[in-house]
């Protein structure tokens, strides 16, 4: 289940973003932890009405002033229960909160059931200098997102100008503007069909939504190879994003898949499927979980009796995703053979028995021994953000 750490000043229109979340959800069925700073809980508030007993509320104080990730935990654990019936928890911080202690608090979980979903911080257009002259510190909460939301960018001055101030401030993350904070979900989780609530978003899903793009005037990219092509949702302003699915019945190459990951362009926020590497593992398939720069594999085994394909979907804004289907076509495995230390930089993404989540590449990530023969191996692809000493 993802954790996704919604951040932003005051103002910026965080609880506005996620009560557009909760209206249009897909039939998900979203968790939240909102923390309030002062006596009275007003953004608790504004959200029960759509949650119920969905919500927690931690008023009065900061969230990410608490010294373990002991009390989230228990949180965690409450809205994690299999009878609640949750597919995704949503930590809206206080305003004043720091985002790089909360990322840390959500790694450091030793809940197994959660899984990090990225750090989204919301921006007020509008307001952006002045927030900027106020909170200098806005700069390096920018350089820790995942994924950034320019809010409120029908008020702005020159949107345009603001756009390209945070996207020089970013590292990597996707930027999207928005009004009311309205951003699609399916940025930030897969989002349940309203008929069917139980297993993961299918494909056939996420081409009926683009074939119904497509019907409605929207652009739409070609892929190549075992790639379904890219396309772009530009069907509401709010939309803006673009996807790609990619199914191969030909194995990947694990040493061609991590140089890919390792070069994913910026704007790339998701990435979500499963791998096969054929001979490399032939029992297992790989569920892969990417949110940024953060990166997990999952090794399961193949499901009896049906076909052994790779199928991923990659998310992002203002990514080349026809470009992006080349390159997965070229990870395809040319030769039967693996070689022993082929499976070494995948290895190095899977979590190991009683290890915590932690950023990909730092201080208790599961570590395999290096490929020497790996281009830039000592480079983790996938690296979480720029966390000092993360608890391990």
């Amino acid at each position: 289940m993802p954790v996704v750490v919604l951040a932003g000043f005051l103002g910026s229109g965080k609880t506005t973003l996620l009560n557009h979340l909760l209206h249009h959800s897909g039939g998900s069925r979203i968790g939240a932890i909102v923390n309030d700073f002062g006596a009275i809980e007003i953004d608790a508030m504004a959200v029960a009405g759509a949650l119920g007993d969905s919500t927690v509320s931690l008023g009065n104080g900061c969230l990410c002033c608490a010294v373990d990730a002991g009390e989230l935990d228990q949180y965690l654990d409450r809205l994690t229960r299999p009878q609640t019936g949750i597919d995704v928890i949503v930590v809206e911080a206080s305003g004043l909160a720091e985002p790089q202690e909360l990322v840390r608090m959500v790694l450091a979980s030793e809940n197994p059931r959660v899984v990090y979903g990225g750090l989204v911080e919301v921006v007020d257009a509008a307001e952006f200098d002045g927030t900027r002259a106020r909170h200098p510190e806005i700069d390096r909460h920018l350089a820790l997102a995942d994924l950034v939301v320019v809010n409120k960018a029908d008020r702005a001055d020159d949107t345009e100008r603001v756009l390209a101030t945070v996207r020089s401030l970013v590292d990597r993350a996707a930027v999207v503007p928005a009004t009311y904070g309205r951003v699609d979900p399916e940025f930030l989780f897969d989002c349940r069909p309203g008929e069917e609530r139980v297993g993961q978003l299918s494909f056939d899903d996420l081409h009926l939504a683009e074939e119904d793009a497509e019907e409605h005037g929207d652009e739409g990219g070609d892929g190549s190879g075992g790639g379904s092509g890219g396309a772009r949702h530009t069907g509401h302003l709010h939309a803006g994003y673009d996807t790609l699915s990619f199914v191969s019945d030909v194995p990947l190459d694990p040493r061609r898949l991590m140089r890919f990951l390792d070069s994913r362009p910026d704007g790339l926020y998701r990435i979500k499927g499963y791998v096969g590497f054929g001979p490399y593992d032939p029992r297992n398939r790989y569920a892969v979980h990417a949110v940024g720069r953060f990166l997990r594999f999952y090794p399961e085994p193949w499901p009896a009796g049906g076909p052994r394909r790779t199928q991923l979907v990659l998310i992002g804004s203002g990514t080349d995703m026809p470009a992006l289907a080349g390159e997965l076509q070229e990870c395809e495995q040319d030769t039967p053979d693996a070689d022993e230390h082929g499976m070494w930089g995948v290895l190095r993404y899977v979590q190991g028995p009683g290890q915590e989540e932690a950023p990909a590449g730092a201080p208790g990530a599961a570590e395999a021994p290096e490929d020497p023969e790996a281009p830039g191996a000592a480079d983790d692809p996938g690296d979480a953000p720029d966390i000092e000493d993360p608890p391990v």
